[in-house]
Order: structure tokens, then C-alpha cells, then sequence
């Protein structure tokens, strides 16, 4: 049986979302922006009116202002958005259970059993877009194709609100002359490099010998030669489905930059702690640490090391982290961002025998403190315990990086 994929995308979602919020600002080119006094200061959304004046997604909101003078700028509500998210994808339940999220604006619907009862999949997916227009005042572009790859390409085909169907019998007039960059997972840096060998358009990658893609861009090559052809078995996952967890990491664009190795060493610890936590919370322990920085002119780097023994211990992935940093950064310029993950995730299960060597017993003796300190934040609160380094620099000590952080979009492979 063919497969009957949707992709939902609610458009402008977090300003559309404000537009509904602040009526009086419907008529206004708008944009969700960071905290410029906290140097969070992009546009996260602009809504239509905003972007024929040239404001974009990643804008500096000083850049925004200068384009569109008029621009109303407001700052993001993440509680309010998720609220608006889970609403939408109830609506999506009522016609089918199988609803897999791709961030909070975007959901993946598998209505092959079900299309039937509503007339066919173009039936649903007009009658989803009403319905997110009536009951949450928001516009949607669907996408309907045979799988989710072609689901999504036909949903940014046509924006806002439309409907846009790709099968066999359209595919090559509409999706063989886009951009490369228009197929998911081809960013800037893979769009180069298939550039540089004459691939411009997804038509031409899906012509391209797969021993060339590959040869250039490894497995991925294969992978995505496949996509630009239609072809894609992956399933839309169930509304219930919670994948596994292979990594944990946080990050954090500090208040000021980051001056020297105290003040880096200080921001490593915090995220150690965030992440550990987090890692504690799933009963797991990493085998590799992840580093990622990010200087002031905004020119970053990510490396990673392999730990000897699986750890959930903050102060060794502290420790670790910091090693990677005085390796690779030469400070010709201050640090803006930094960012830790563990990655590798293996479960926390009980030593099978006692080891003798020192720094395992010191990792173990960590992690009971941890394990303690995470007690008394769940009682007490997270800032109710910390390191006394951490006063050295209030304004960074102060920071609650666990708690204060940014939802992002979930990986299409992250499973």
C-alpha cells in the first residue's frame, strides 16, 4: 500500500503566535527576538510583513532595526509556544496516532490507515488547515507526498498557507529544478561541496553516480542521492514514542564575554553540572565529551575526546573539556559562547568489581557528591547549593544554565 504522509508546518510560527497575543500588531512587520541586554539578541521569527523589508531568522536585532525601522520587536515565550504547539498537534490526533514533532512548528503525519475515513489525504489535510485556522487563529503549509522527505520539500514549496501535493507523476517538474539547499539535510557546508562539482539542483544530485556522492561526502552521499530521488522508508514515529537518548549537552552565550581560562574553567563547571544532572535523570553515564566554542566574532570550533571509563562525574567532565580548550583555542580573540555535551550514553549500572586504581575511586567518590547535591536542588532549588569558585564571578556564577536554556528543533537521524 502507498504511504500517506503529511508535513505540517505552522509559518512564522512564534510571531504568529504573538500576532494572535497583540492583535493591534497584526498590520506591523513584527520579530521574536533574544534578550539584547543578555546577548541573546537574533531574531527568532519575523512574520511576513517583516521579511520583504529583509528581516531574517539569525538577524542581529540591531541589523533588523536599521532595515525596517517600524520593526515591533518582542521577546520570546516559550511556555506559550509549546502551549500552542501541543494544541495544534491535538488537532492532529483526531487523524491519526502516528504524529512525530520535527521541533514545535513541524509534525510529520502518517494517515495511510485513516485518510479514508476523511475522504483521502488532500481531505485531510485541508480539513487540518481550517481547523489550526479557526481554533488557533494560525496558517499552516502542508506538504503530501508517499514519504517524509517529499512531505516536507512540498511544504515549503508554497508558503503561507497552501497545500502542495508531490507523487510520481509531478515530482521531477517540481522538485528537480530547486535549490540543493531545499532537500533536508543539505546545509551550507554540504551545499559547497556538491556545488563545487557542478550539483546546484536537486535534480542533478539525484542524477549524480552514487560512487561520486559518496566518494565526496561519505555514506551521507548515499543518503541523501536517495532523498533527491523520492526515496525514503523511514516511518513517522507514534504520537507516544520516546526515542533513545544518545547524548546530553548544554550550552550557554554568557552575559559577558569570556576573558581568560578562570572565567572558562568557571562555565565549564556549570554545564558539567547541568549535563551530569541530566544524565543522572535518565540513569545513564557518557564515554565522550563534546567541546564547543565560539569566539566573539563569531567564528567556532567543536572537538571531542574519549573518556577511559563511562563517567556522569561533572568534575571530570570538566576537567576533560578544559583540556580539549587549552589544546585548540590560542585567545587572539575572547570567548562568546561555550557549549558541553556527553555523548556515547551507556546505562549506570553497578560496578561488577572494586577497582583499585585512584582515579576511579575518585570518580566514584564525584559522583556521590553530585548525586547528593542533586538532592538538595530538588528541594531546595537549583541555585540553593553551588561551587564557592562560582562567587569569584558573580555574574557567571550566577547563571542557572540548567534551567535557563533554548528549545531546539529535534534531529531527523537523532534516534
Amino acid at each position: 500500500m502507498t504511504r500517506q504522509i503529511l508535513h505540517v508546518d505552522q509559518n512564522c510560527f512564534y510571531a504568529s503566535v504573538e500576532m494572535q497575543r497583540h492583535p493591534a500588531l497584526r498590520d506591523r512587520p513584527l520579530a521574536v527576538c533574544g534578550r539584547q541586554e543578555d546577548r541573546h539578541g537574533i531574531v527568532l521569527a519575523a512574520n511576513y510583513l517583516a521579511r520583504p523589508r529583509g528581516v531574517r531568522t539569525g538577524m542581529a536585532v540591531w541589523q533588523a532595526r536599521q532595515l525596517c525601522p517600524e520593526l515591533a520587536v518582542l521577546p520570546p515565550d516559550m511556555a506559550e509556544y509549546i502551549r500552542f504547539s501541543r494544541l495544534a498537534r491535538e488537532i492532529y490526533g483526531d487523524y491519526t496516532d502516528r504524529v512525530e514533532p520535527f521541533g514545535l512548528d513541524e509534525c510529520w503525519l502518517d494517515v495511510t490507515g485513516s485518510a479514508g475515513l476523511f475522504g483521502g489525504p488532500m481531505a485531510v489535510a485541508r480539513e487540518i488547515r481550517e481547523r489550526v485556522g479557526f481554533e488557533l487563529g494560525l496558517t499552516v503549509s502542508i506538504g503530501v507526498a508517499d514519504n517524509k522527505i517529499t512531505a516536507k520539500l512540498a511544504s515549503d514549496y508554497r508558503k503561507p498557507d497552501a497545500i502542495t501535493r508531490i507523487g510520481p507523476d509531478n515530482y521531477r517538474e517540481l522538485v528537480y529544478p530547486l535549490p540543493v539547499e531545499a532537500l533536508l539535510y543539505v546545509g551550507p557546508a554540504t551545499a559547497r561541496k556538491l556545488r563545487a562539482i557542478g550539483i546546484s539542483t536537486i535534480g542533478r544530485l539525484a542524477c549524480c553516480p552514487e560512487a561520486t556522492l559518496v566518494g565526496r561526502l561519505g555514506k551521507m552521499g548515499a543518503v541523501l542521492r536517495r532523498f533527491a530521488n523520492g526515496l525514503d522508508d523511514t516511518p513517522v514515529l507514534r504520537s507516544d514514542h520516546i526515542p533513545n537518548v544518545h547524548s546530553v549537552g548544554n550550552s550557554a552565550t554568557t552575559p559577558r564575554d569570556l576573558r581568560d581560562e578562570d572565567d572558562v574553567r568557571l562555565m565549564l563547571l556549570l554545564l558539567a553540572e547541568s549535563v551530569c544532572s541530566r544524565m543522572r535523570e535518565l540513569a545513564a553515564r557518557c564515554t565522550t565529551v563534546e567541546l564547543s566554542v565560539r569566539d566573539a566574532d563569531l567564528r567556532s570550533f567543536l572537538c571531542q575526546r574519549k573518556l577511559p571509563r563511562p563517567s556522569c562525574a561533572s568534575r571530570e567532565l570538566a576537567d576533560t573539556a578544559l583540556e580539549l580548550f587549552r589544546e585548540r583555542y590560542r585567545w587572539s580573540r575572547p570567548v562568546r559562547s561555550i557549549g558541553l555535551r556527553g555523548s556515547g550514553l551507556v546505562e549506570a549500572v553497578p560496578e561488577g568489581q572494586l577497582s583499585l586504581y585512584a582515579e576511579d575511586r575518585r570518580r566514584e567518590k564525584w559522583e556521590r557528591i553530585d548525586a547528593a547535591v542533586d538532592r538538595l536542588r530538588q528541594r531546595y532549588g537549583y541555585l540553593s547549593i553551588r561551587r564557592a569558585r562560582l562567587d569569584v564571578h558573580p555574574e557567571l556564577g550566577r547563571l542557572n544554565v540548567r534551567d535557563d536554556h533554548v528549545v531546539h528543533p529535534v534531529g531527523y537521524f537523532g534516534r
